[in-house]
């Protein structure tokens, strides 16, 4: 059986890539994998990997910062190099792969060092300082987007698209604690970290949506401090506030939602793509290279998706985006060249569906060239 170590940490937009790769492997039979996970303490793998694979975690911080502790984050990388070393050679894994961030430096150093195969799958459109530095030492980079590869030429890029779960690709029912009614459904994501900027700009706006006959949920994440304050109940159950949704839920959401609003990570992008929902993007102003604001625009050139710059609560930008866009269906005079359904079609071009699968044949060549290893036992065990 091939032996797979999965690098991904931190957000979702890293983990559920992986995930879907992961989901995409045959795991049983004589074609089947095995496949265990590397990770970091206290991050969203601790919450999604260990009820499907084990779980391994080194301490590793990013290439960031100055002085002393730009020296201890390369300390740190060091280490954790040699600890993968040990756990490819313990296990013998056959082939590694990651969906980047800084926990994808040691798992490629230490797989070179192993003479394992790697593969490196890059969602952005501009590509993380990782896959920058190291992608070259890859037997293989993908890439979601198509901007991505023009920015990777000495590594070959093929382009991939990102892997999204399973059940975003399968009709799904819309959760039973959405409000019902006919009005639009106005699906607002703050993202698994929270978006505080986003979600004050949209918090005011809301008495006035519910007023002229929408329907909100406001998935505020976990870390907005003003979450609960504004008593949605006040506003006839028109309006649904949470920290955030089940993962089995989001199909639902995304696939019955009239409009999203977003920030523009990869894999939210992916997501609002294969559910053919349009999308207002606010890309996240802080994103490492502003690499939300060259997502956000893949998206907007193909007509999939209207981009709002960041703004202060008060001012009217997304306001008059929003009335632009829903106008026409609250009114109940939708007009014969409807805003949301060319923006829909827009991320039906977007989308790749098979993106997992196709990743998951770039693992299976690897494996192919690359005889299994066979496990080195524990210490004191013939």
């Amino acid at each position: 059986m091939p032996r797979l170590l999965i690098a991904a940490s931190g957000t979702g937009g890293h983990l559920f890539p992986a995930l879907a790769v992961a989901e995409a492997l045959p795991q049983t039979g004589p074609e089947g994998w095995r496949v265990q996970w590397l990770g970091v303490p206290n991050r969203l793998e601790r919450e999604l990997v260990p009820n499907h694979y084990p779980l391994h975690t080194v301490k590793a911080g990013g290439l960031q910062g100055r002085g002393l502790r730009k020296l201890w984050n390369l300390l740190q990388l060091v280490q954790a190099i040699g600890v993968v070393k040990r756990l490819i050679q313990r296990e013998g894994i056959t082939v590694v792969f990651s969906s980047g961030g800084y926990i994808a430096a040691p798992a490629i150093v230490a797989a070179r060092w192993c003479g394992v195969p790697v593969l490196l799958h890059e969602s952005n459109a501009i590509p993380g300082r990782v896959t920058r530095l190291l992608g070259r030492l890859c037997n293989q980079v993908a890439v979601g987007l198509p901007a991505a590869a023009e920015r990777l030429p000495h590594c070959h890029p093929q382009l991939t698209g990102t892997p999204v779960r399973r059940e975003l690709l399968q009709p799904a029912a819309l959760p039973a604690w959405v409000p019902q009614g006919c009005g639009p459904l106005l699906l607002v994501i703050g993202g698994s970290q929270g978006a505080v900027g986003l979600n004050r700009m949209v918090r005011p706006l809301v008495p006035k949506l519910v007023t002229a006959g929408c329907r909100v949920v406001h998935l505020t994440g976990s870390q907005d401090p003003e979450a609960g304050q504004a008593l949605p109940s006040a506003w006839g159950g028109a309006v649904v506030e949470r920290p955030f949704a089940e993962a089995h839920e989001i199909a639902g959401l995304l696939q019955h939602a009239d409009l999203a609003i977003s920030r523009s990570g990869a894999g939210a992008l992916s997501e609002l793509a294969v559910c053919g929902t349009p999308a207002i993007l606010v890309p996240y102003p802080a994103a490492a290279d502003r690499h939300q604001d060259a997502n956000a625009a893949a998206a907007a050139a193909l007509g999939a998706a209207v981009i709002v710059w960041q703004h202060p609560a008060g001012l009217p930008t997304l306001e008059r985006t929003l009335w632009r866009l829903l106008g026409p269906r609250l009114r109940g005079t939708v007009p014969t060249a409807d805003p949301l359904v060319t923006m829909a079609a827009g991320m039906d071009q977007l989308a790749v569906h098979n993106a997992a699968q196709h990743v998951a044949s770039l693992l299976a060549e690897l494996a192919r060239i690359n005889p299994v290893a066979r496990p080195k036992p524990a210490a004191g065990r013939p």
